[in-house]
């Protein structure tokens, strides 16, 4: 194995702005940063031998059918002295080679697989070759960023690497016009850090790249959480077009890396069920699906964040886009705690958009995460007018489209409604799912109508 790894200075911690929410906050309701962790530590195997890690018995099944994580219980021994992050040979019991991994002595995860061919170097040369075929796979879909058709109908805005489902672990890349944001959250991809980061300059041409590896993800893969310019100079002000609108993205502070590419095609679709309706946006955050049903003709649209900073940004686009002011109502307050006051005074909507933050990071959390979605859900359900519609959404990878659809169900039961699914929603095309590893389908999103 060929190895690379530059000592690029690292960028700062994460920035925010001073006695100002952070975005990434939305409700008070939050999680802990990180789950309890219980490691099991393999026992070392063979010090002299290429490191490697061995199987316990019985526990190859996931790696042949392609699932790309290696937990810590699963392994029987660890040869050799791997350094985390560093690509290690994934062996069965019998010592059947099963796969190239990244390796992570403080992960519950403690590989992540780069390839599954034994004769795959993986080097500088490796990587470039699967950033270019992500970057193909979106142009040959006609996903990748275009101002060629006019307009209404441009992006500026894409998911360029969707970490596992692209074959890149613990990878995020997105583009937001002429600046891409990079986020690391597994140990091997922190190892290739600025050789990833040089591919990207190189392919992509962007004049900055900027790293916001400063998910909560991070600390359960054992890593700092970092915030920074790694490549070329920010601009002063970055924005997307999406669909003809326009919006600013604060890839320093913002949600994720900035903004929520991944509901792109769910913002569309509220453009096309808003008209003429009663809307209530609830975690409204700079204001997407706000402007899409503004633009698509609703009455009024009640937009609610906890971030004062969010919602000024959502001001800011409303206005940048030309759309009608006074249909707007902007409301900063606890989302929880805002619903209830609603119910209280007995207002009613024709439309309601629950897209709430990640109540449960892994399915640790599920349990305590599945009361809030209850909640909001049921809340939602009573404030909606007879016919009216609910689109609701997890990005939650710890609660399954399954549990989901349960959980809501519930919260229309107590709420006395019968409700009909009229969509099933998901993460726009740019997010793409590998068929062998269905954590990736992280977003889910439904469309009821409440029977009149």
């Amino acid at each position: 194995m060929t190895q690379e790894k530059s000592n690029q200075p690292r960028s700062t911690g994460r920035r925010t702005a001073s006695g100002k929410p952070d975005f990434r906050k939305r409700s008070r309701q939050q999680e802990p940063a990180t789950a309890p962790r219980v490691l099991t530590q393999p026992r070392s195997g063979n010090a002299q031998a290429a490191p490697a890690i061995v199987l316990a018995a019985g526990r190859e099944k996931s790696l042949q059918r392609r699932h790309p994580w290696v937990f810590s219980g699963a392994i029987a021994h660890v040869d050799g002295a791997p350094v985390n992050g560093t690509t290690v040979a994934v062996r069965s019991e019998q010592g059947e080679f099963l796969a190239w991994a990244a390796y992570n002595a403080d992960s519950q995860i403690s590989a992540r697989v780069w390839s599954w061919r034994e004769d795959e170097v993986i080097d500088a040369a490796f990587f470039r070759r699967k950033i270019v075929n992500a970057l193909a796979a979106r142009s040959t879909l006609s996903l990748t960023p275009t101002l060629s058709r006019g307009e209404r109908e441009s992006n500026t805005g894409m998911r360029l690497i969707h970490a596992e489902s692209d074959g890149l672990p613990g990878l995020i890349v997105d583009r937001y016009g002429a600046a891409l944001v990079m986020q690391i959250g597994s140990a091997g991809a922190e190892y290739w850090r600025d050789t990833l980061a040089d591919i990207l300059q190189d392919v992509c041409e962007p004049a900055c790249i900027y790293e916001r590896s400063d998910s909560d993800s991070r600390g359960l893969e054992g890593l700092i959480e970092r915030n920074g310019v790694l490549r070329g100079t920010l601009p002063d002000r970055v924005e997307v077009v999406e669909h003809g609108l326009r919006f600013n993205v604060d890839v320093a502070a913002g949600q994720k890396t900035g903004f929520y590419l991944d509901q792109r095609d769910n913002r569309k679709l509220t453009e096309t069920l808003a008209r003429n309706k009663t809307v209530l946006n609830c975690f409204c955050y700079t204001g997407g699906f706000s402007l899409y049903a503004l633009r698509g003709g609703a009455k009024s649209v009640l937009s609610i964040d906890a971030s004062a900073d969010a919602l000024r940004i959502a001001a800011e686009n409303l206005t940048a886009n030309g759309l009608d002011a006074s249909a707007a109502e902007w409301q900063c307050d606890d989302v929880f705690l805002a619903l209830r006051k609603l119910r209280d005074q007995g207002r009613k909507f024709d439309f309601i958009i629950l897209d709430p933050p990640k109540f449960a990071p892994t399915a640790a959390f599920a349990e305590k995460a599945a009361r809030g979605y209850k909640d909001i859900n049921l809340l939602g359900f009573k404030l909606l007018n007879p016919g009216g519609l609910l689109a609701t959404y997890s990005c939650s990878g710890g609660i399954s489209t399954e549990l989901f659809q349960k959980i809501v169900a519930g919260a229309a039961l107590d709420a006395g409604v019968d409700a009909q699914i009229v969509h099933h929603l998901h993460a726009s095309a740019d997010h793409p799912v590998l068929l062998s590893f269905p954590e990736g389908a992280y977003l889910k999103g439904l469309v009821l109508r409440v029977a009149s």
